[in-house]
């Protein structure tokens, strides 16, 4: 534990809530249920926004509060509030109550306890002086209008968080956590004959600003930002048709993620709206295509070392070899289906209740170098970096935008082009992977997902792959 500040420190000592007491309405409040939690939360976040040569923006904010839950059968009661006080929690008891109509429900097990720590619980934002950050973005944007005389805007932003949480349930020890979250993003804006473009980068993870100070860090991420909008000061109409495929590593896992992996969370599954739904234990993707979702990875913007439940996060996997072997559950959708929690239980924030998310999504590298996968295809498209998507859970079905993206011209890549977008439908698309590359990559740690009006952090990878039949929506006439 960090020694500025612990769980026990925030809730009780400083905040004035006397454990027993509250234990005791925690028991009262879940006694006849089958499952809750009361969630405690205290967050600090700040935000810095460089532009145009100077500082636009800086915000810092501290939010706490509880979340309490009583779930009976498919029933859920939710109440919460921004202030730490037992009357509050008395008051969110009494609320929560009904759910359970006189039912006498037998109580989940608790989640199994668990040593492991995937981050350091340090405060980012307590840790690095305010002058220094600032002093970072005007640093990246001189660095930038120094690459190249072509650079006319660079905007830089830098973010942190640091949360606390506890978790409590009646007959189990509480459970905390103590979260780091930082992130840096570049963008940059060229001009050439009249033409103007962009390029972006962002990083990020559970870790302090310690890593982005170091100019090695910070550099690449502007010589990245550059890059990208030079190339794209280059590209040409995008074709659209029918075509080859094939999907770079790393980042354009977030197609994985969208179009794929909501479908693979216990509630669309349980409640039957999902394209995946009833079909566990059968083929659903080519032969070679493995995916997991792994919230232990050390560091990563989407792992926990437990969830917004008190469960340990795990390494779930969800195809192997093509085959449906799993989903992502929280405790209640586990229960009603009778599978177990997998450490997928997450919420925004303690004015939210939980549900199946994913953590770090990824699908695992096969046999191909990357350089074969591009060399085996006569006329396509390569994908390298995507930006914004659209998805329909129930079919399956997603547009995404592609942010890089070139040609491929016998088997060489070609020029790059604009405004290429990928139509398609998840289910579909795992049968028709037809190379997967050696070179599986996580993302640089950008990811927030949304769901049902909530936002989490999230990461995701993926190798090269080659995808036969997929429809490119194009710009050329």
């Amino acid at each position: 534990m960090s020694d500025l500040v612990t769980a026990e420190d925030l809730f009780f000592n400083r905040a004035g809530l006397d454990r027993s007491r509250v234990d005791g309405v925690v028991d009262n409040a879940l006694a006849g249920c089958d499952d809750g939690e009361l969630f405690l939360e205290y967050c600090q976040s700040e935000s810095l926004m460089f532009d145009d040569g100077r500082l636009k923006t800086a915000s810092f904010d501290t939010a706490q509060g509880f979340g309490l839950r009583a779930v009976a059968a498919e029933a859920t009661g939710y109440a919460h509030a921004s202030a730490l006080d037992e009357e509050a929690i008395r008051r969110a008891a009494a609320t929560v109550q009904a759910v359970r109509a006189g039912a006498g429900g037998t109580f989940m097990e608790p989640p199994a306890g668990t040593n492991r720590q995937f981050y350091a619980d340090d405060n980012p934002l307590a840790l690095t002086d305010f002058a220094v950050k600032v002093k970072l973005l005007a640093d990246i944007d001189a660095y930038a209008r120094g690459r190249d005389a072509r650079v006319r805007q660079v905007s830089a932003s830098l973010t942190g968080e640091w949360q606390v949480v506890e978790i409590l349930r009646p007959g189990q020890d509480p459970v905390a956590d103590i979260r780091p979250l930082v992130r840096l993003n570049v963008s940059v804006v060229v001009e050439q004959h009249g033409r103007r473009e962009a390029g972006s980068h962002g990083t990020g993870g559970r870790v302090t600003y310690a890593r982005y100070l170091e100019p090695e860090t910070w550099q690449a991420a502007v010589d990245e930002a550059l890059r990208q909008a030079l190339v794209n000061l280059e590209s040409v109409a995008t074709p659209a048709g029918e075509m080859v495929v094939v999907l770079g590593a790393g980042w354009p896992g977030i197609l994985l993620h969208e179009a794929i992996g909501h479908g693979l969370e216990g509630d669309f599954n349980r409640k039957r709206t999902s394209a995946f739904a009833g079909l566990m234990g059968q083929r659903v993707a080519a032969p070679g295509v493995t995916v997991v979702d792994d919230g232990t990875l050390p560091d990563r913007r989407g792992s926990l070392t437990v969830d917004d439940e008190g469960s340990p996060t795990e390494r779930t996997v969800l195809i192997e070899d093509g085959i449906l072997v799993g989903y992502m559950q929280d405790r209640m959708n586990a229960r009603l289906m009778g599978q177990r929690p997998t450490g997928n239980g997450r919420r925004q924030s303690f004015a939210h209740p939980p549900m199946p998310r994913m953590t770090n999504t990824l699908m695992l590298g096969g046999q191909h170098d990357p350089a074969e996968i591009l060399a085996s295809v006569e006329n396509g498209l390569y994908a390298v970096s995507f930006g914004g998507g659209q998805v329909d859970i129930t079919s399956g079905k997603f547009v995404f935008s592609c942010t890089e993206a070139y040609r491929i011209e016998k088997g060489r890549k070609g020029a790059p082009v604009k405004g290429a977008t990928l139509i398609g439908n998840g289910p579909d698309v795992l049968t028709k992977v037809a190379m997967v590359g050696n070179d599986m990559a996580l993302d640089p740690g950008i990811g927030t997902c949304g769901k049902e009006g909530q936002g989490v952090p999230v990461g995701v990878g993926q190798p090269t792959l080659r995808i036969d039949g997929l429809t490119v929506g194009g710009t050329a006439l």
